[in-house]
């Protein structure tokens, strides 16, 4: 019986040992990338807390915009900014939350594959085209003919939201065992009810996530909203039939004022957005796990 060749039995030794320091390698990158994302994080935050720390008071929430001699806002506060804000984004959730909802119920459970795969390829192409395009469809479509207001200005956030309520939706409903449609079909309920009443219910986790994360996402636009809803009046009202001010436009415009108070303002604004998108992504993040766990035990 002849010998082993020596360097036939240190083969799977010597790629074992390149492997695990490729596998060391790619780890070491990961890490680093995430360090990066991180550390980039910390250093926004960071500058916009320290240059907007001057504003940030009691004044911030509880005093509107004033004007100076020169017609352009000076520093006092941005409550008229965040009832805008407030009441915008709630209408746009209001208006996308349904149709998102309903859109992703009809691809999941009920199209043919053909729809299923245009309709998925339209909320991409939706998801994609820029926030200004939208603002000049609204203004084509609403403004031009009845003025600006805070319904133009939901109405372009609902239809940035849309595609993302309707994309996380149709996920999630997809996750769910289709052992549960089949116990509910299998004791003669109709396929809507087994929907509405079984399926919906095991997503409502995830809904709740996809919505968070689009409400995140149309907070801090400002484009649509310079179209739509940027004549304000000073002073703080909650008529949605009127343009309504917002922190995103507050902020581009007491920017670009020469004061260092408004620009402290404008700062200070940032920074409530950015905490504000900081706990919304936080909350989202809390609830798909939390949707993850529970359509776990459905299967289990």
């Amino acid at each position: 019986m002849s010998a082993a060749n020596p360097s036939v039995l240190r083969r799977p030794t010597d790629r074992l040992r390149r492997r695990r320091v490729v596998n060391r390698g790619m780890e070491v990158l990961c890490w680093l990338a995430a360090a990066l994302a991180v550390f980039i994080l910390g250093v926004v935050l960071w500058s916009v807390a320290k240059q907007g720390a001057s504003a940030l008071n009691l004044d911030l929430f509880t005093k509107s915009q004033g004007v100076s001699a020169f017609g352009g806002p000076v520093k006092q506060g941005l409550a008229n900014a965040f009832v805008g804000s407030i009441i915008i984004v709630g209408l746009a959730t209001a208006m996308a939350l349904p149709f998102g909802i309903l859109i992703a119920i009809y691809v999941n459970e009920f199209a043919p594959r053909a729809i299923k795969s245009a309709v998925g390829l339209t909320l991409d192409v939706l998801a994609g085209v820029p926030s200004i395009v939208i603002g000049i469809f609204v203004y084509e479509m609403i403004v031009a003919a009845h003025g600006q207001s805070a319904y133009a200005g939901a109405f372009a956030l609902a239809v940035l939201m849309l595609p993302l309520v309707s994309r996380t939706t149709i996920e999630v409903l997809a996750l769910v065992p289709n052992s549960l449609r089949e116990a509910a079909l299998g004791v003669g309920a109709p396929r809507w009810r087994a929907t509405l009443g079984i399926v919906l219910p095991q997503t409502i986790g995830g809904v709740l996530t996809g919505a968070t994360l689009a409400v995140a996402r149309i907070a801090g636009e400002t484009a649509p909203l310079l179209l739509a809803c940027s004549l304000v009046a000073q002073g703080t009202h909650f008529d949605p039939a009127q343009p309504l001010q917002t922190i995103p436009v507050a902020i581009f415009e007491l920017s670009d004022q020469t004061d260092p108070a408004s620009q402290a303002l404008a700062w200070a604004g940032a920074l409530v957005l950015i905490v504000f998108i900081l706990f919304a992504s936080l909350g989202a993040r809390w609830l798909a796990t939390r949707s993850r766990r529970k359509l776990a035990r459905a299967v289990g």
